[in-house]
């Protein structure tokens, strides 16, 4: 529907160029006592909004092509699966994650990552007495360790086997669909 529009408009200019280009072709024959300069600076003139109206138009139908073709902005159709894990011991959110990995992978996913996200740390100051000696205080801390996985284009196996997997105790995972 758009791209017959388009397709209509780029058809118009182009007949519009060429019958402009054959009435500028017999003006030059009939006004040959003029200066060649002024007659390409008359043509540089005529062809310059033509040509530029048909680039826009142009980039109009590949515009609408590709967006047709692939999608919204011209990208590709991309189904992607995004999960983010968080745990307070990294040894535990590396098999976790390793398990993710190898459940995908068994059935052939197209996996991004793991790509490790900033440490996020919580500091906590207590003072140590609860009366007097208010230089003495404590520090504690709290580390949450963050990993980010991407699948391209799940299947319905890939699904139902991530939502069976057993993972363990402290880890907390976000699944998105993008």
């Amino acid at each position: 529907m758009v791209t017959k529009e388009i397709e209509k408009e780029i058809s118009e200019v182009i007949v519009e160029a060429i019958i402009d280009e054959e009435s500028n072709e017999e003006q030059e024959h009939d006004k040959s006592f003029q200066d060649i300069k002024d007659v390409q600076d008359k043509e540089a003139k005529l062809e310059k909004p033509k040509l530029k109206k048909l680039s826009v138009v142009a980039k109009k139908l590949l515009n609408a092509n590709s967006k047709d073709a692939s999608g919204k902005d011209g990208r590709e159709n991309k189904v992607v699966l995004r999960i983010k894990i968080r745990a307070y011991e990294n040894k535990i959110l590396d098999t976790s994650v390793k398990q993710i990995m190898d459940t995908a992978t068994r059935y052939d996913a197209t996996i991004i990552g793991p790509v490790p996200l900033p440490t996020e740390i919580k500091k906590y100051t207590v003072n140590r007495a609860s009366f007097v000696y208010k230089n003495s205080r404590e520090q504690f801390e709290v580390r949450i360790h963050k990993r980010l996985i991407d699948i391209v284009n799940p299947n319905a196996k890939i699904i139902e086997a991530l939502t069976n997997l057993s993972l363990p105790s402290g880890v907390d995972i976000d699944v998105k669909m993008l």
